[in-house]
């Protein structure tokens, strides 16, 4: 199997096509170009009526410019998302995954509910790994994507032609249930999968932990919202971390709590860096968070 490696479209460097956006320096920008377009004129006080006119100007020069900011970043898979997103996955082609097909019928209604735009991204830039019928360690994590509930998986080789596919859930914890593994198989038919792979799907090896800190926070801001903030930073890290061979690392945990107004961090829990292998996925099962002095 070769090395698969998926690009992290949030590392990606914002694209330069994009402008940063200031009314301010479209004001001044326009008030320049009539300096330059009459020597006489004289730019008009703030507190002058027609200074007004500038001001609506640069405002809607400014719409103008945001909405071709918008135009560029629907027809960019990292940007783009709702219908946009769907547009340019249909060039692959690849559909966005119904989760729920809802009820219309229903008092009041009830809408679909399809996979979000960041999962849908994820398969959108895998997709052409699919293309492959050789086997490679992509293919078989896109496919494994494409069904519902699977939230990573990880393909292994422990020898010729055999194939163990770990498969982490969505829900809980993340070990999958019976159900999703048998339609995770079903997707790997001989259409699919190499002829010559014996594929054999198993539930990822999930390892749960704790984290329990002291946040010490600086003199002046309010402890219980810098506290709040700190344990959303945190919530997020764990969550971000939840993946087939994705390592805890204190030193994040220290860098998720260590937001404005902390001035340190002691972490009681996890004792030592997390350190999972590919089959592996570590899940957070509980937060806590003490005040710590303010100093």
């Amino acid at each position: 199997m070769s090395a698969f490696n998926a690009i992290n479209l949030s590392r990606l460097a914002p694209p330069k096509i994009i402008e940063t956006l200031s009314v301010e320096q479209i004001l001044q920008e326009l008030i320049a170009y009539h300096e330059e377009l009459d020597p006489n004129f004289t730019a008009p006080l703030p507190s002058d009526p027609a200074y007004k006119i500038f001001e609506a100007n640069a405002y809607r020069e400014l719409l103008l410019r945001q909405r071709i900011n918008e135009a560029v970043q629907a027809v960019l898979v990292a940007y783009a998302t709702g219908t946009d997103l769907e547009h340019l996955a249909a060039a692959i082609p690849l559909k966005r995954k119904l989760i729920d097909a809802g009820d219309p019928d229903a008092y009041p209604p009830k809408p679909p509910v399809y996979e979000s735009c960041d999962d849908f991204r994820k398969r959108i830039v895998m997709a052409p790994e699919g293309f492959s019928t050789a086997g490679p360690d992509g293919a078989y994590i896109f496919h494994a994507l494409s069904v519902l509930g699977v939230k990573d998986a990880h393909p292994h080789s422990p020898k010729p032609v055999h194939v163990q596919l770990y498969v982490l859930g969505k829900k809980g914890n993340g070990v999958p249930e019976k159900a999703v593994l048998d339609k995770v198989s079903e997707a790997f038919s001989k259409d699919v999968r190499p002829f010559t792979d014996f594929l054999e799907v198993l539930p990822a090896v999930v390892r749960e932990y704790e984290v329990k800190a002291t946040v010490h926070v600086l003199p002046g801001p309010s402890a219980e919202s810098v506290l709040s903030e700190a344990r959303k930073n945190l919530e997020k890290y764990v969550a971000d971390s939840h993946k087939l061979g994705t390592c805890i690392a204190r030193s994040g945990i220290d860098a998720a709590l260590h937001i404005a107004g902390v001035s340190r961090v002691e972490i009681t829990l996890p004792a030592a860096d997390i350190i999972t292998k590919g089959h592996e996925a570590a899940f957070c099962s509980k937060i806590t968070l003490k005040q710590g002095s303010k100093a």
